[in-house]
């Protein structure tokens, strides 16, 4: 006799629940909390996010399902790994592997020091995971430093997809209301609904400049802030610099500022940086370096030769800290797991639309830091 599908699907579940066992929580949000794991039999550290379907709002059950989607599809040494789902209850429980630091605990922790290879190497992991994400049609959308996670062996992944896309079809619209706002590309700033891999390019010469400056590159306050500030930093784009621009929905005109030395900037960069970056940072999306291309760039393959991943600079405190007591470092780390397993995540109520919103959440700097580092962290997803 044939057992019924779903009474086979609820024994795989439990048996799948059973692999695992939950030690202490990292972080909790509205929608999500993210314990310390273990499989028994292996001992395995993972990271178990437990996104409480139950209490959600129409529409972000989709996206929790878009998730678990990508990263089933994506395999790769530099991307998150997704070891197993189960369901519990209302609850879904995405099993992740362990990575106990980000990239923004690198940036922001002043007692290390980044020589050229160390950035070269951090810049290589990252654009080959995401090479790979371009590679199967799928857009990031969220690339910011505390969502580059990093293994104990110095390898760099991608993580928290929850706002990850399929893209191919250019005729098919997508919402402009996406990426966190420092690293938004401007033609998504200006209301474009049709694009590319080349979103999540600018996002990356975001970071490259961030891990150069030791703080964010492009930091605006609104919407209307961040255009300026790009103006300002890469001087107004016109027409010719950018064909399309002036048919933008959000075609405001703007304060003409001229474009002022780059390399000022960045004086300790090297001339090949510069050029990868400035590529990256190209106002016309259809002219903006792609990510293989970028791998091919003379600045990977001239001296200094990237570091060993096991060889980078680490953070000296990693994730050790007990649930009670924890120091403001220790309350630091709690934060990144939230942020990059992109725990805040709600529902506008317009049918199967999500939206993120993580108002001065744990990607924010410490309060000795510059105040021009102050992060806000404003992000929509919607179904396109």
């Amino acid at each position: 006799m044939d057992v019924p599908q779903a009474i086979l699907g609820e024994e795989i579940n439990k048996e799948t629940e059973s692999l695992y066992k939950k030690e202490k929580k990292l972080g909790e949000g509205t929608y999500a909390v993210v314990y310390l794991g273990h499989h028994i039999k292996t001992k395995r550290k993972v990271g178990i996010k437990k996104i409480k379907l139950g209490n959600m709002r129409s529409g972000l059950d989709m996206s929790a399902i878009r998730e678990v989607k990508a990263l089933r599809e994506l395999r790769h040494p530099n991307v998150i790994e997704l070891i197993d789902v189960f369901s519990h209850k209302t609850n879904l429980n995405l099993v992740l592997e362990f990575l106990d630091t980000d990239l923004e605990n690198v940036i922001k922790d002043k007692s290390l020091v980044f020589m050229p290879a160390d950035i070269k190497s951090w810049m290589m992991m990252a654009l080959r995971g995401l090479d790979h994400c371009h590679r199967c049609w799928l857009l990031h959308r969220d690339l910011k430093p505390n969502n580059f996670l990093i293994a104990s062996d110095g390898q760099l992944k991608l993580a928290d997809f929850g706002l990850a896309r399929e893209f191919g079809d250019v005729k098919r619209a997508m919402t402009s209301q996406t990426v966190t706002r420092w690293y938004r590309a401007p033609e998504l700033l200006l209301g474009a609904t049709n694009y590319t891999g080349s979103i999540d390019i600018w996002a990356m010469g975001c970071v490259f400049a961030e891990l150069l400056l030791r703080v964010p590159y492009l930091s605006g306050e609104s919407d209307l802030e961040q255009l300026t500030t790009i103006f300002k930093a890469r001087g107004t784009p016109t027409e010719d610099d950018w064909p399309g621009l002036s048919k933008l929905p959000m075609g405001f005109k703007f304060e003409k500022h001229p474009r002022p030395a780059f390399a000022e900037l960045f004086h300790g960069a090297s001339d090949d940086a510069l050029d990868l970056m400035n590529r990256m940072l190209t106002y016309n999306p259809v002219a903006r370096i792609t990510a293989a291309e970028a791998l091919q760039h003379p600045y990977f393959r001239n001296s200094p030769r990237p570091t060993q991943p096991a060889k980078l600079p680490r953070p000296k405190q990693e994730y050790v800290a007990e649930e009670e007591g924890l120091d403001s470092d220790g309350a630091r780390r709690k934060r990144h797991y939230n942020d990059a397993f992109g725990d805040d995540v709600f529902s506008d109520g317009k049918g199967d639309s999500a939206v993120a919103h993580r108002e001065g959440s744990g990607h924010s700097r410490d309060q000795d830091a510059q105040p021009t580092a102050k992060r806000m962290d404003l992000r929509i997803s919607s179904p396109a």
